[in-house]
């Protein structure tokens, strides 16, 4: 996933209703950023923090900048926008770059499933049964080598997990993809104090047989790909 137009970098001022974000220039201007991200960004929003925007040329945004990278030191990157991952992991699909998921002939995005929910991909081939993949976007690092999902409190993101243990239930495949989205991460696990809610979730679905795989990322100002799998906390990746 290359971005459109080269970033620009910036002082973060302040993040600020959820997706909005004041940025100092480089040249000394102060533009508002829209911050594609509605989780609690902890450790990735602090004022002070050295940022990338992507410009926007569309004449229909009323911000024209769109904060994509934050810097990590040591020429590491986080990603901060939640939608990039369904565009990685498609292209890392169509590539066939994502082992436990390679070997379908049908890649199809937001396909209707469960209550009212649109499930990421569904994977078919003639000879397979349907794989039902879920995305989830992480960018939390606390402790050690560590990435862990979420950063705060996700229903969303527990409904899911509901619904893919009823598709596993009921014998067919289901898979939540883990997206780091950062490059200074070895292994992931859950943030079970920030949503225990969605730790539950995730044990009864791995209990139904759900799979649960990560895989980290790289990351440079022109672009993110999907690099290697990771090992999950208590589970190693591999599907069935």
């Amino acid at each position: 996933m290359e971005f459109s137009r080269p970033l620009v970098r910036g002082i973060l001022v302040r993040r600020y209703k959820r997706f909005l974000a004041d940025v100092m220039l480089e040249d000394g201007g102060a533009v508002t950023a829209h911050c594609a991200n509605p989780g609690a960004m902890l450790g990735l929003a602090n004022p002070g923090m050295a940022v990338w925007l992507e410009p926007v040329e569309d004449p229909r945004r009323k911000l024209r900048y769109s904060w994509r990278l934050v810097e990590l030191g040591g020429g590491r990157f986080a990603g901060i926008d939640t939608a990039l991952p369904n565009r990685i992991v498609a292209e890392a699909l169509a590539a066939g770059a994502i082992p436990d998921l390679a070997g379908y002939a049908s890649v199809r995005p937001e396909v209707r499933y469960g209550t009212g929910s649109r499930v990421d991909f569904l994977l078919t081939a003639p000879d397979r049964d349907p794989a039902y993949v879920e995305v989830k976007n992480v960018h939390l690092r606390r402790e050690g080598a560590w990435a862990e999902f979420p950063d705060c409190v996700t229903a969303r993101g527990a409904k899911h997990l509901r619904e893919l243990a009823e598709v596993a239930a009921t014998g067919g495949r289901a898979v939540m993809l883990y997206v780091i989205q950062r490059d200074d991460c070895d292994a992931f696990r859950l943030a079970a104090d920030l949503d225990p809610a969605y730790a539950r979730a995730f044990a009864a679905a791995r209990e139904a047989g759900v799979e649960a795989i990560a895989h980290a990322t790289r990351i440079t100002r022109t672009g993110i790909r999907l690099d290697r799998a990771v090992p999950v906390s208590g589970h190693q990746p591999g599907g069935r």
